[in-house]
């Protein structure tokens, strides 16, 4: 990264921002490597494509940068065929990251400073545009590989991960999408939302399998002022939304205060939007703050006939961390939610003991019906680490409470994906796979656990060419016959 800028903010302090540097710092090249070494045996049944987004400036940012919102995304890839790995890392090529590269430094300042560059520095098509950062998730489908941003248009890659560029499905969702939205395995349709900075403040969509728009961008009735939300789950009946009160607070930015202001007195809301288009159903209770949705499923009904609740299992934090001004000490873990849409209530309760963890995946198979473990990156308090860096891997059975942990030692551990076993249904017989990278000699590596004893720790290890920074979100793709 270029630590000099003749214009606008000057640059911040890489060097002792946690998320620029040690295990989060950025990668400049893209490189394409085969044959790569491995420890152990890569399952011979393990074919297709794990792939990872990311937040990776390519230059340093100007005047602040909030980790994980922003950064130039990157995309690593690790192909996986025969007990044989290949890997490759590519930049999202937006408009506005080429323009840097043309420029050889950072022309656009950070979310939080709003300085965007003029006609003089990158021509009237992008003066004055905010900057396009689809470095978050990536998600196939309907044939398209798509880089996903935050409530914005993805980015559309080959499956070599190189840009094709901005996707809006025909025009059909010109605002874009979120960041993650969720695939039903049953239907084929990608559920999506999109809150804004104008009304509509909240929108949500459905893409069929196809990949085309089924139901167009639809307000969200109730949402009076832009909120923050950065997951979704999704059930048979609905999609589900946790409003956590984080709002957008334009007028004090332009008055050089906090772009988001967290009001716990609103309390937190959850929406249940039926997926038939029918009333959405509120309900609402003490102030918390989620980032990820483990999932999510419906309840049968009750012994009267009346419609069952919605169980909901997702991380969550008594506040947002970094992104409101508050000091007071910040708890979290995984819980699990049940909601009650008759009577607009909601129940939590912790899964385990209160403590640093995230990332909470499931089997995707079982998105929107009951599911057996979650999966999520954890702390062992053992060593100092930056927020989103985690030591170990956890497995949790919702249902009997039991856990099973990895220690990773000097590792440190991204999000954990489920790998299926194909043809074969069972979760326990599939595999879990992240990248890791290790705090003593930043050597990255790809880690493959058997699901049905993922405690004994990986069967394989793939050691990577080149450093894969931490964060963010990724998913397996089979090979496509």
């Amino acid at each position: 990264m270029t630590t000099t800028a003749p214009s606008g903010p000057p640059p911040v302090d890489a060097a002792h921002d946690p998320h620029l540097s040690g295990t989060f710092e950025p990668v400049i090249d893209e490189i394409d490597a085969g044959d790569l070494e491995v420890t152990g045996e890569l399952p011979p049944e393990m074919d297709g494509m794990y792939v990872r987004n990311g937040p990776n400036p390519r230059f340093t940012p100007l005047g602040s940068y909030i980790y994980p919102l922003e950064g130039d995304g990157m995309v690593h890839g690790l192909w996986v065929s025969g007990g044989t790995a290949r890997y490759a890392n590519r930049f999202v090529h937006t408009p506005m990251l080429d323009a840097e590269i043309g420029a050889g430094r950072a022309l656009w300042g950070g979310l939080m400073t709003g300085y965007t560059p003029g006609a003089d520095e990158v021509g009237p098509s992008l003066a004055g545009v905010a900057k396009d950062l689809p470095d978050i998730n990536v998600v196939r489908h309907g044939g398209r590989l798509l880089a996903l941003a935050e409530s914005a248009p993805p980015y559309a890659l080959t499956a070599e991960l190189a840009t094709i560029g901005k996707e809006t499905f025909g025009g059909s969702l010109p605002a874009g999408l979120c960041a993650h939205p969720k695939v039903d395995p049953r239907t084929g349709e990608m559920a999506v939302f999109c809150y804004g900075l104008e009304p509509p403040y909240l929108t949500w969509a459905m893409l069929g399998p196809d990949g085309g728009t089924r139901r167009a961008p639809t307000a969200v009735p109730g949402v009076d002022e832009p909120v923050m939300i950065h997951d979704m789950a999704i059930t048979e009946r609905f999609l589900v939304l946790v409003l956590g009160p984080l709002y957008f607070d334009m007028a004090a930015a332009m008055r050089g205060g906090s772009l988001l202001a967290w009001r716990p007195e609103d309390g937190t809301r959850i929406a249940l939007i039926p997926r038939d288009g029918g009333p959405v159903r509120w309900a609402h209770t003490e102030a918390f703050w989620s980032w990820h949705n483990a999932n999510a499923f419906d309840l049968p009904p009750t012994a009267d006939g009346a419609a069952g609740g919605v169980v909901l299992d997702l991380v969550t934090w008594s506040r947002p961390g970094g992104l409101s001004p508050d000091t007071s000490p910040v708890v979290g873990g995984i819980s699990r939610a049940e909601i009650d849409p008759v009577a607009g209530s909601i129940t939590r309760r912790f899964l385990t003991d209160p403590h640093g963890m995230e990332f909470p995946r499931v089997d995707d198979r079982l998105l929107g019906r009951p599911h057996g473990v979650i999966a999520l990156g954890t702390k062992t308090g053992r060593a100092s680490l930056a927020n989103g860096e985690f030591d170990a891997v956890l497995w949790l059975d919702p249902a009997t409470g039991r856990t099973e942990t990895w220690d990773a030692g000097d590792l440190s551990v991204g999000e954990p994906c489920f790998v299926p076993r194909p043809g074969d249904t069972d979760s326990s017989h599939g595999w879990w796979v992240t990248f890791a990278t290790d705090r003593t000699d930043r050597s990255s590596w790809f880690v493959v656990f058997a699901a049905a004893d993922p405690a004994a720790g990986p069967v394989a290890r793939v050691r990577i060419p080149v450093r894969v920074p931490l964060g963010l979100h990724g998913a397996w793709l089979p090979t496509e016959e």
